[in-house]
This record gives C-alpha cells, sequence and structure tokens, in this order.
C-alpha cells in the first residue's frame, strides 16, 4: 500500500481511489435489505447499510425475550431451576415449537434452551407468562427494558417475535441489544450459542448456520417471517476482538449466514479502514421514520416456497455479488489478515461435530437421573413411532384385502358367467330336465318325480283339449324351473 501514499497528495485521485474500492468491495443489494456491523465493546460502526430503517424483527425478538428472563434470574426473581408450566395459550402457538401438550412443566433452563436453539416459540410464552404473568405483561417489561436500553426505534407485543402489528425494530436496536447481553449477562451468555440441542431421540441443530462453521461464531439468533425476510442477529471473536453483525431481510437462511460472515471477514480484516468514513458508534445512527419494509410478496408469493417458520431448508438464493464482494474482499485484504476459506465455502460445510446438549421435561436432572430421562424419553418416541407405523399399515392393509377380495370374488363370478355362456347345450338338457334339475337339488326331485310320470310329459301335445287339463298343468308347475335356469345357467 506504500506506492499509494504519494499519490494521496492529490485531491482528486484520492477521491477517485476511494470511489473505485467502494464500488469493487462494497456489494450491491438485490433488494431491501439492512446490515450493520459494530465493535462489541465499543460500539464502534464499521459498517451501516439501512442501519436505522425500520423492521419487522420475527424469532431474533427472542433475543430480548432471554434477556429479559436472565436478568430476572441474575436478581434473584427466579432461577434456572424454577418449573414453569405451558399453558393452553402456550400449546396453542404456531411453529416452529416443542409442541408439549397444556400442563406440562419444564424448568427455565430447558425452555431457554429449547428457545434459543429451536426457536420453539411455545416455550417463549412459558417463558413469558413465568416471568410477567402473562404475554401482555411480559411485553410490557420487554418494551421498558428496550427503552432503558436506548433502543428508540424498538416495539414489542408478543415474546417470540410472530407477526403482529406494532412488532417492530432496527439493525441499530439489536446491535445495542446484543451489546446488553455481552455485558450484563456474560455468565448467562452460554444460551445465545449452543450448537444443538438433544430432546430423546431428536437433535436440532441452531438455526444460526455460522455457530460450528465460520471461525469464532459465538452468538446469536436468527429470525424469519414473511413480511421480514430473513434475519440473523451474530458475532464472532478473533484474537480477542469481537463483533456483532446485523442482518434483516435477506433471501433465504444460507445467504444472511454468507451476509453476516461477510460483514465480519470486512470487520477483522480492517485493511481499508483508512479508506472508511467515521460513522460514530451505533448508540449514535440517526433513527429513520419510515413504515418497515413488508418483504411478503417476494418471500412468499405462489412461486416461491418458503416454510412457515424459522427452518430454512438451505435453498441458496441465486446471487452473484456474494461471491463478487467475497473475491474483492479478499484481493484488497490479501496479506492483512489469516487467510479463511470464503464464507459461502465455510457456510457450506458441515458443523464442527458437537455433543448435542440434553433438554427435558420435569424438574432439574444431574447424573444418572438425567442419563434415565433422557433414554425414558427416547424410549417413549421409539414406541411413539412404532405405533404410528402400525397404525399406519393396519389403515392400509383394509385397502390391499379390498382389492384381493375383489379378485377373489370376480373369479367366482366367472363360472356362473362360464356356465351361462356354456347354456348352449340347453338342447341336450330339453329332452332330460328332471336329470339337470336333480344334479341341482337331488332331494327335491325324487319327490317331483313320482307324481309326474314320463308318460304325461310325453302325452303334452295330446292332454292340451281334454278335460283332465288340471293334470298336465303340474308339468307345466314342473316345467318353470327350467325358464329358472336360463338366467341362472
Amino acid at each position: 500500500m506504500h506506492f499509494l501514499r504519494p499519490l494521496l497528495c492529490s485531491p482528486s485521485l484520492t477521491w477517485i481511489l476511494v470511489a473505485a474500492a467502494f464500488a469493487v468491495v462494497t456489494p450491491r443489494a438485490a433488494h431491501a435489505e439492512a446490515l450493520l456491523v459494530v465493535e462489541a465493546d465499543t460500539g464502534k460502526v464499521l459498517q451501516a447499510d439501512n442501519a436505522t430503517m425500520p423492521w419487522y424483527p420475527a424469532s431474533v425478538t427472542k433475543i430480548m425475550t432471554a434477556y429479559v428472563t436472565l436478568k430476572a434470574v441474575k436478581e434473584g426473581r427466579l432461577s434456572l431451576d424454577t418449573l414453569l408450566t405451558v399453558s393452553p395459550v402456550a400449546a396453542s402457538q404456531s411453529p416452529s415449537k416443542m409442541g408439549f401438550p397444556a400442563g406440562t412443566q419444564v424448568t427455565v433452563d430447558n425452555a431457554l434452551k429449547m428457545m434459543m436453539v429451536k426457536s420453539a416459540n411455545d416455550m417463549a410464552v412459558v417463558l413469558a407468562e413465568g416471568v410477567g404473568g402473562s404475554v401482555d405483561g411480559f411485553s410490557g417489561m420487554m418494551n421498558q427494558t428496550a427503552q432503558r436500553l436506548g433502543m428508540t426505534q424498538t416495539s414489542y407485543v408478543n415474546p417470540n417475535g410472530l407477526p403482529a402489528d406494532g412488532q417492530v425494530t432496527s439493525a441499530r436496536d439489536l446491535a445495542m441489544l446484543a451489546r446488553a447481553v455481552i455485558r450484563d449477562l456474560p455468565e448467562y451468555e452460554y444460551f445465545m450459542h449452543i450448537p444443538s440441542i438433544r430432546y430423546g431421540r431428536r437433535v436440532t441443530q441452531n438455526f444460526n448456520k455460522l455457530i460450528g462453521r465460520y471461525p469464532g461464531a459465538d452468538g446469536f439468533k436468527t429470525g424469519f417471517i414473511c413480511a421480514s425476510g430473513y434475519n440473523l442477529v451474530a458475532s464472532a471473536t478473533r484474537n480477542g476482538k469481537r463483533l456483532i453483525a446485523v442482518v434483516l431481510g435477506s433471501s433465504s437462511g444460507h445467504q444472511r449466514a454468507v451476509r453476516a460472515a461477510q460483514l465480519l471477514e470486512r470487520g477483522f480484516g480492517g485493511g481499508l479502514g483508512w479508506l472508511k468514513p467515521a460513522l460514530g458508534t451505533v448508540d449514535n445512527l440517526v433513527p429513520v421514520d419510515a413504515t418497515p419494509p413488508n418483504l411478503r410478496e417476494e418471500m412468499c408469493n405462489g412461486k416461491r416456497k418458503r416454510p412457515a417458520t424459522d427452518e430454512d431448508a438451505d435453498v441458496v438464493a441465486s446471487n452473484g455479488n456474494a461471491s463478487a464482494g467475497e473475491t474483492a474482499v479478499a484481493f484488497f485484504t490479501a496479506g492483512l489478515q489469516p487467510p479463511t476459506g470464503k464464507p459461502s465455502e465455510l457456510l457450506a460445510a458441515a458443523a464442527e461435530p458437537s455433543e448435542p446438549i440434553p433438554v427435558y421435561t420435569g424438574p432439574t436432572k444431574t447424573g444418572a437421573a438425567l442419563i434415565a430421562a433422557v433414554a425414558a424419553e427416547a424410549e417413549k418416541q421409539a414406541s411413539s413411532a412404532k405405533r404410528g407405523k402400525k397404525s399406519k399399515i393396519a389403515a392400509k392393509k383394509p385397502d390391499a384385502a379390498a382389492p384381493k377380495a375383489e379378485a377373489s370374488a370376480k373369479p367366482a363370478a366367472k363360472p356362473a358367467a362360464v356356465r351361462h355362456a356354456n347354456a348352449k347345450p340347453e338342447v341336450a338338457a330339453k329332452p332330460t330336465p328332471a336329470a339337470a334339475s336333480a344334479e341341482k337339488k337331488p332331494a327335491a326331485k325324487p319327490a317331483a318325480a313320482k307324481p309326474v310320470a314320463d308318460k304325461p310329459v310325453a302325452a303334452k301335445p295330446a292332454a292340451v283339449g281334454d278335460k283332465p287339463a288340471p293334470k298336465p298343468a303340474k308339468p307345466n308347475a314342473a316345467a318353470k324351473p327350467k325358464g329358472e335356469t336360463k338366467p341362472a345357467g
């Protein structure tokens, strides 16, 4: 970089270089998106784009839910071992959730882990009701805390971030909240970067893709609703320096992680600090008086299938700006930072192996009791899965048997049809009607054969005009089976 210094004596050349550097390094946003990266300890802003634009928070709301709950724990108003009960209101929340029935009890500790890793909406309500008495009471506590922290653009209506009128924040306010967690709750900060949890046999990975993939990643939370797009508050520490990155309105779960990694890489690189204007501290950013952008049409229209929750399917949005930005940063900061892979490559790799933290219902358990509780829940889930499979098989069996019954019925019907088709031998049957009827009803025929002699049958033509007409009537009655055998035979 020393060869550039003589050129910087010329003001015109200086501005040309600055403009060229920003044109190459700063990727152009494809759509409405808010980006911010700050130093955790000083609050110094390293990059800000739409940082004070009002935004729908989605599940990053749960960072405040955790903060208010853990402050109550720290102040002794309850403990991590306090048992809370799942209410009907909590059980009725939309996914993502644990799905416990009303009446289930869970500790504050387990509820926090489930909420922060699985983004469980029902656990957020359990904590809200346990700490604030009700959702509305807890929301009031959240708003009071936001005002105390200087989050002047934030308003909360519920503890989980599900769509609601008046639930608004900004990248600026979320960075301030993340700084407060680091500053005020260092002993409980591990809740913000748990890689995964295990409930019985079910293992849930943290939706924050930086955890276990990006070097030094150590926080915080993801969020998604159609109106907000994919949001992420992330942090990472490298060489004793900790940065906080906020991404709001990204196009996919993967893309928000790539964006955050790009922001962190630039912040840690620091090679272009001398080219950037001073942006001050995060609390001095000027709020924008505007309506939050609504990305529903872009995120959840009929052409783009989107999950109803923050459980992203890892669909990478086609965006050439990401790789261009990575290449530019690698070019300008080469030799100024430890070599690392491109953010997109880092985040596409499998997470570092780690042992999932067990979570469970009921009172706090340790040692053998904890192992037994986890094993019991795993067995319960296995039994439930077996019952589910059996019921599905049982439900399918009648359907499978029905065709067999039909198939077996058809062959039974075919012989009748064959007999009917072979009814031509009726000519041969006419001289001996008694023989055919004798095969079908052997007991009845001998009785009928006694009153009906061979001669009266032969005397049919001669007896038509005689008085003893009633006698020939009996052969006519006996002849009725001949007519019945035609449709049957």
